[in-house]
């Protein structure tokens, strides 16, 4: 068998911990030289020796009407973050397809997000380094004496730099806890967290570089259906960031509860979808939402038919844009903002929570059911109502028109308790230590050997009503999810043959409640963590494990102390990152309020119940 040996070899090889040392000098030597050359050119720049970005920004803003220091971070900014979006569904594609890396560059999906990653936050040290005359915008920040910066620029170059941090980290935790092949790892969240909230950054240099107008008299040169085009394209792009956490239940792969897909998807629509209707005005949801969807369309076409990896599904959102759009009639958002979004947040969390459970059983393997029903819905309500407060509160402060500061910190700080009580609540699971599985196998190949399983789960009463009950192979050339069809008090079947050879994981898998659990079926030997082969016989039983235990294997037990000490530090780290974001949109609103004061537009005056700050 030699293909099957050889495919033993390759895993075998592939490191459990931290990358090789020429890899890593490989990997420092090139985000030196990418660092020299960006800071090369912030330098000549500066001392007036090059005028080359300030006619590349000058011609890309002829076309959208921004100046300079705007429009080249932006558009920069923009292909980038595509960019490290599409490496990181083919990075998460691949580690499902084949497992871990034989180094972190020997994976081509890696260079996408090293890329990506880094021209996000090139894009912010250009928008501080390119102003040379004048203040940039009415919030902008002394850096030393003659170089004033936009907050917008501060915020970006903060939200990129921490996002580029996690991939150093990410090798250092790989040596300090092992490969922890979850999107939800430490350090993945740091890549994925900043460079979602980086496009916060970017709207708030957007509206600087309208010198803190509103969105309708900062563009008088450039017609109305480009600058629509450009906010949709932004507030689309909120929306794609914001739903990148959701990306192992993309894939039917969750290492975690069910119930946290709906406040994922319900969070990330209050948050984007309502800012994007206040910000923008009548069409704006729906705008952002037809961006999310080419986008994510064409990136799925590409990492599923053209790179041959396993095809990954996204929320629809549709349902939710329209309630937005609806609701946007009967109760002016100008009016109050805050109000308007909790009821945006309940109708997401209820209707569009209903939506998004009907296009879950088009699109998933793993749809939502009468498991969820009551618990699912109280998290969508949870994550759509504190998401679309927290984009109410994004939309005043880009149109200037923040609530006073205490209020404005203490909404932020509730919305920002609910989402962490609802996740906790997500990750609370537990392992039952009296359920045992029988299986019986009956091969239909040998080579390579698959199965149909006949699966006794005892006691038989066990689950009462699952949210799946199903077998996942992964990590042997490809992906196999197949929920299995009850057949009797207990016992399921499978409805289609598994595979049971080579470097696949197999595994049956039961969510019921808080129970999620897993037996193992099949599990080839790994010298590199090391684990011994766990072989598929016909008539074994298995006891249920933590899903963890066989998802991640190659996690190493360091003590907890240190594990909890190091995602104690990330955490802070990361709720640094949004205390200066709230700063910044904080900043930005106030010196743009004072700047520009906000007279509201009788309702008689415009359709929609505008004002002239920019919140409709």
């Amino acid at each position: 068998m030699p293909g099957r040996d050889a495919v033993l070899i390759a895993a075998e090889t592939r490191p459990t911990g931290g990358a090789a040392l020429d890899e890593v000098v490989l990997a420092t030597a090139i985000g030196l030289g990418l660092t020299a050359v960006l800071l090369a050119l912030v330098h000549l720049h500066r001392t007036g020796r090059s005028r080359a970005l300030t006619r590349i920004g000058d011609r890309l803003g002829a076309t959208t009407g921004a100046p300079a220091w705007v429009a080249l971070p932006t558009i920069l900014t923009t292909v980038s973050l595509l960019t490290a979006l599409l490496g990181m569904l083919w990075d998460i594609s691949l580690h499902i397809g084949i497992g871990r890396d034989e180094g972190p560059l020997a994976n081509p999906a890696h260079y996408l997000i090293l890329f990506g990653l880094f021209g996000v936050f090139s894009g912010g040290v250009l928008a501080c380094a390119m102003p040379l005359d004048g203040e940039p915008g009415p919030a902008a920040v002394r850096f030393v004496r003659g170089w004033d910066v936009p907050v917008g620029g501060i915020l970006l170059t903060a939200a990129g730099f921490y996002a580029l941090l996690g991939f150093p980290l990410d090798d250092v935790w790989h040596r300090m806890f092992g490969q922890d092949v979850t999107l939800w790892g430490p350090t993945h969240l740091m890549l994925i967290g900043g460079a979602g909230l980086s496009i916060i950054g970017l709207l708030v240099l957007e509206q600087e570089g309208r010198g803190g107008l509103s969105a309708d008299d900062g563009d008088r040169e450039v017609s109305r259906t480009a600058r629509f085009v450009r906010q949709a394209s932004a507030m689309g792009g909120l929306l794609l960031g914001m739903s990148v956490f959701q990306g192992e239940y993309d894939f039917d792969v969750p290492q975690f509860r069910l119930v946290l897909e709906p406040l994922l998807i319900a969070g990330a629509a209050g948050i984007a979808l309502v800012a994007a209707r206040m910000f923008m005005g009548r069409g704006g949801a729906l705008a952002a939402t037809a961006f999310f969807l080419v986008i994510r369309s064409l990136i799925a076409l590409v990492v599923g038919p053209v790179l041959d990896e396993i095809l990954p599904s996204f929320p629809l959102y549709l349902g939710s844009a329209v309630l937005v759009e609806l609701l946007a009639i009967t109760l002016p958002p100008a009016r109050r903002p805050l109000l308007f979004g909790a009821v945006a947040g309940l109708a997401i969390g209820t209707v569009g929570h209903a939506t998004e459970a009907g296009w879950t059983h088009l699109v998933q393997e793993l749809s939502w059911g009468s498991d969820i029903l009551v618990e699912g819905t109280l998290m969508a309500i949870a994550g759509g109502v504190a998401g679309a407060v927290l984009g109410a509160l994004l939309a005043t402060g880009l149109a200037g028109r923040l609530p006073r500061p205490a209020v404005a910190r203490g909404v932020l700080l509730a919305c920002l308790v609910v989402l962490a009580a609802a996740v906790a609540n997500g990750l609370v699971a537990t392992v039952p230590d009296d359920v045992e599985a029988t299986f019986a196998i009956e091969d239909v190949s040998t080579e390579p050997r698959t199965a149909d399983i006949t699966v006794q789960l005892e006691p038989a009463d066990f689950p009462d009503d699952p949210a799946w009950v199903q077998i996942t192979a992964w990590q042997g050339q490809g992906l196999v999810v197949t929920p299995l069809e009850g057949i009797g008090e207990g016992e399921y079947r499978t409805t289609e043959p598994v595979p049971l050879h080579g470097t696949w994981k197999t595994l049956l898998r039961v969510h019921d409640g808080r129970v999620l659990t897993a037996f193992p079926i099949y599990l080839p030997q790994d010298e590199a963590i090391p684990a011994d082969e766990i072989p598929a016989r016909d008539g074994m039983t298995r006891s249920a494990l933590p899903e963890i235990e066989i998802l991640q294997r190659e996690l190493k037990d360091s003590g907890g102390g240190l594990w909890l000490l190091s995602n104690l530090v990330v955490l802070a780290c990361t709720l640094a990152l949004i205390a200066a974001t709230a700063w910044g949109v904080g900043r930005y609103a106030r010196r743009a309020a004072v700047r520009e004061p906000a007279a509201v537009v009788p309702a008689a005056g415009r359709a929609d119940g505008a004002t002239t700050s920019g919140v409709r």
